[in-house]
């Protein structure tokens, strides 16, 4: 199994708009059969995504997705700072 952890800080004026897309990037995600968990959490203005994938190939077929391509592209420019993407082991 794989983790994601990817952490959004969104500029005070594009929060809702921001959130909006996260919530239509989270429906569409947990439609994909390797996805195991794909959640979405939010404190102020900073969204953060729990992802678990069943393998590298399923990873890799959503990383291609559209509306995940399509998301990156139009989330640049709602964002404060760079979105942070982390790819993570479980140790315990």
């Amino acid at each position: 199994m794989i983790s994601i952890t990817a952490i959004f800080n969104s500029k005070p004026e594009n929060t809702e708009q921001l959130q909006n897309m996260l919530h239509s990037l989270v429906t569409e995600t947990r439609k994909e059969a390797a996805c195991i968990r794909y959640d979405l959490h939010a404190t102020e203005n900073n969204f953060i995504i729990w992802e678990e994938w069943q393998d590298q190939p399923g990873l890799d077929i959503h990383n291609q997705q559209p509306y995940l391509l399509d998301f990156i592209a139009k989330s640049e420019a709602l964002v404060a700072t760079p979105i942070q993407v982390y790819k993570t082991t479980q140790i315990l």
